[in-house]
């Protein structure tokens, strides 16, 4: 993704406002931006990345100071974001649950594909779904909300251990307790799956190859959080027949990019 502030030395040209908009908040939201990307600012370097007059900038951010939403260190005159701006965002996470933001996303996954479109989350030693859109296809994969599924013999669950889910000392990859088997196609030996997990990291999604129903394959993504983690998984399922070996690449770069765009829709960002 490119990046959206501009190098030093080169100043992006004068924006024209948008008809109907107001100049000034329209400035002052857009050094908000640039102390979210760029933290720790001078006040002239702020104006050289806004491209705008220091005295201008200095007006706008002394204004935002004085609600809070930005603050200056004394010692280094450094810009940054304010605790006001962390209160206004934190009511967005708390009116925007994940179920809601990713329906839509479901939604065009299952047209896009054709298949089934999930949504889960870590709980505990678990993947527990909490939303589904299922394909209008007869033989389909069907995973009620409150559904629990194994983190090692799912799609979602295996993204969440390849970026760090359930790592700790209770995960399925810690202790010597044998890992359930369900299928013939079953990662039971840990170091099959963390060499699986190994393949997830580097291409970005996970495929459950039939190891958790006979016949039935997933292909998932992770979900990242604010602060760079993996909190939940998008998926899609169906019949080994239609999910087929030269399918994967393609779906897993569809469910991918699913993924990403409910990761920016929930405000986390990928590590």
């Amino acid at each position: 993704m490119a990046d959206p502030i501009r190098r030093r030395g080169r100043p992006p040209k004068a924006q024209v406002p948008l008809p109907g908009t107001v100049q000034a908040l329209d400035r002052a939201l857009d050094l908000l931006d640039l102390l979210a990307a760029r933290p720790g600012l001078t006040l002239s370097e702020v104006a050289e990345h806004a491209a705008q007059p220091p005295s201008t900038v200095h007006r706008v951010l002394h204004t935002l100071a004085t609600r809070g939403m930005v603050e200056s260190d004394p010692a280094t005159q450094a810009w940054n974001i304010g605790p006001q701006a962390f209160r206004l965002g934190s009511a967005f996470m708390r009116r925007s649950g994940i179920v809601e933001r990713a329906r839509p996303i479901l939604r065009a996954l299952m047209e896009h594909t054709g298949e089934t479109a999930n949504l889960g989350i870590l709980q505990g030693d678990a993947v527990l779904f909490l939303s589904q859109v299922e394909t209008t296809e007869t033989i389909r994969a069907f995973f009620p909300p409150g559904t629990r599924s194994p983190l090692h013999a799912s799609g979602i669950g295996k993204a969440l251990l390849a970026f760090g889910a359930a790592g700790g000392a209770t995960g399925p990859l810690q202790g010597a307790a044998p890992l359930a088997r369900f299928t013939d196609n079953t990662l039971t030996d840990r170091q099959a799956l963390q060499a699986d997990l190994a393949r997830i990291r580097h291409r970005g999604f996970s495929f459950d190859d039939e190891e958790r129903t006979r016949g039935m394959r997933c292909i998932a993504a992770p979900v990242f959080d604010l602060s760079g983690e993996a909190v939940a998984g998008v998926s899609v399922s169906g019949p080994a027949h239609r999910i087929a070996a030269e399918h994967v690449k393609t779906l897993g770069a569809v469910v991918a990019a699913a993924a990403a765009s409910l990761t920016e829709a929930m405000g986390g960002q990928t590590p």
